[in-house]
């Protein structure tokens, strides 16, 4: 038999794709009852949603689960979640997400939120740790009508300070869209190519800290930038606030993802107006 490197290259590549995990969750929310309860829930893959207060309160809280511990080269996520009028919903991650380096292909997520007039959701996941030669693509579409809340955060910490890690190269790119009543008020793309350490130890991305974050919160006003400023008198690290055309935007850069994690408690507590999820306190 010959041993043909077209057909190893081939073989190769199958192998490599069936060892890559996909996971879906789609879940959606409604009033009733004078609280949250689930309208509909669909898991995929690796991907699972748990709703540890049950349908109890006010609030709905979910809790997004990757059984694939973890996120490598060729991983693709989707998450789409659509809180209801009036129904209020917190979505956090079982635990800190780790993105693995690539030997090529890119990781993808995918997060698309919808919220109706009068619901509220705040998307709180904890921190995505990225590794060495890490690859990853992320994008997150909002859709929000009238009188729909939103707090949204996102925390990435570049390699785990307190194992020595480092993360010198590698591909980061992370889109953000909000659109409130089909308009579109917030568009952030951000990427980091190649040298990423070199990158982060410049005076204008980060300064040679490595966690950052950001928290955008719809509506907001100046009151929520007095308070946020008041969090940063104490931060371990530093946190930036601005207000304009109805939202607020808090910056957040940290040491280590330590620091970035205390920080991130204050501002989330208040733009949100509520307790972090219990899964943030352990």
């Amino acid at each position: 038999m010959i041993d043909s490197p077209t057909l190893n290259a081939s073989r190769h590549e199958e192998i490599f794709a069936a060892n890559r995990a996909l996971g879906h969750v789609v879940l959606s929310v409604k009033a009733a009852a004078g609280g949250s309860r689930r309208e509909r829930v669909h898991e995929a893959g690796s991907l699972r949603v748990r709703f540890p207060n049950g349908e109890g309160g006010r609030a709905l809280d979910a809790v997004i689960v990757n059984t694939a511990g973890g996120i490598a080269g060729g991983d693709r996520f989707d998450i789409e979640v659509a809180v209801g009028g009036n129904a209020a919903l917190t979505v956090t991650t079982a635990a800190a997400e780790k993105v693995y380096r690539s030997l090529g292909p890119e990781a993808e997520i995918s997060v698309k939120l919808d919220v109706a007039a009068g619901g509220f959701l705040a998307w709180l996941p904890q921190e995505t740790i990225l590794f060495d030669r890490v690859r990853l693509r992320r994008t997150i579409d909002v859709t929000l009508r009238r009188d729909a809340k939103l707090v949204l955060l996102e925390a990435v910490v570049f390699g785990r300070s307190a194992m020595g890690e480092t993360v010198r190269d590698g591909r980061l790119f992370d889109r953000w869209r909000v659109r409130v009543a089909g308009e579109l008020v917030f568009a952030e793309t951000i990427r980091l190519d190649g040298a990423i350490a070199d990158h982060l130890a410049e005076r204008a991305v980060a300064r040679d800290s490595v966690a950052v974050a950001s928290v955008l919160a719809i509506p907001g006003n100046e009151a929520d930038v007095a308070a946020v400023r008041a969090e940063a008198d104490n931060a371990a690290g530093e946190i930036g606030v601005s207000c304009w055309n109805g939202l607020v935007l808090a910056r957040l850069v940290a040491p280590d993802g330590a620091a970035l994690r205390r920080d991130l408690a204050g501002v989330a507590t208040v733009l949100s107006g509520r307790a972090l999820p219990r899964l943030w306190l352990n």
